[in-house]
């Protein structure tokens, strides 16, 4: 039974700032251990549960923040950039049984700390067939087209709510409460680590290969917050301006769907400027 973890930060153990997660500040140091913390949590509850393989696919900004010293030597880490479907890549192997949403956030327009679709601003909202679309929402949509179920979404408890909408079977485990976009309860590691193990633990009987779901054409809908972004976006084949900062395309599948959102998310992010977005 193999399991893949993605693993994003926001949504991790005491996060609540954008230095948190920030590459390179005292304060993502800092939190890079409460996050890696987080991971050899899932880790251990996945293997107590009967798991034989687990991977974690690194998910956050430079893809570069787990301690791989720290890490469960019985896990291996792919980190880096670039990957062909980025958080959720190995999925497309074929042989994962079950997927976890691991430090996962509310996504851009949303209530929820640091929530966000992909840039940590600009993008004020993304749809997927007119649905509000959150990064785990998004991903759900790339494993389930592998056969691989959700089985475990950890976040602040706007995270979890949102999991409902995409994972309802899949546990989940509210690390902080909201409070807003830039604060939160937060409890100790000592304390979400437990829980996120047991979690991990309870979710194997969730595991198992899946019929792969055949989307229909999928249509995604991005909306910015400045009109230039617009014209950046529009550059991908066959994305279209449908309003003043509104874009839309439809993909065939959710491999094609999740690529060029990500071309899309390039393009707007190398278009905003420091001071003027």
């Amino acid at each position: 039974m193999k399991i893949l973890i993605s693993a994003d930060m926001e949504g991790a153990t005491g996060v609540t700032w954008p230095a948190d997660v920030e590459p390179g500040t005292e304060q993502w140091q800092r939190c890079r251990a409460m996050f890696t913390s987080d991971v050899n949590a899932a880790v251990a509850g996945f293997l107590a549960g009967g798991a034989t393989e687990v991977v974690i696919n690194e998910a956050h900004a430079t893809m570069r923040n787990l301690l791989l010293e720290r890490l469960d030597e019985r896990a291996v880490m792919l980190t880096g950039r670039h990957k062909d479907l980025s958080m959720v890549e190995g999925v497309q192997r074929g042989d994962v049984d079950g997927v976890a949403f691991l430090g996962y956030h509310a996504g851009a327009g949303a209530e929820g700390v640091l929530a966000h679709t992909y840039l940590p601003n600009s993008v004020t909202g993304v749809w997927l067939d007119g649905t509000p679309a959150s990064e785990g929402y998004l991903n759900s949509r790339v494993v389930a087209e592998y056969g691989a179920p959700v089985v475990l979404v950890t976040g602040d408890d706007r995270a979890c709510q949102d999991a409902a909408s995409y994972a309802p079977e899949a546990r989940t485990v509210a690390v902080k409460e909201y409070v807003s976009r830039y604060a939160a309860v937060c409890r100790p590691p000592a304390r979400t680590s437990a829980d996120i193990r047991a979690a991990a633990e309870s979710a194997m009987a969730l595991a198992g290969r899946r019929d792969p779901v055949r989307h229909d054409p999928l249509t995604v809908e991005v909306e910015v917050d400045a009109a230039h972004l617009v014209g950046a976006a529009a550059l991908v084949p066959g994305v279209r301006q449908v309003a003043e900062r509104r874009v839309r395309y439809t993909a065939r599948d959710a491999y094609a769907m999740i690529r060029c959102f990500k071309a899309v998310m390039t393009l707007i992010s190398n278009a905003v400027e420091s001071n003027y977005g």
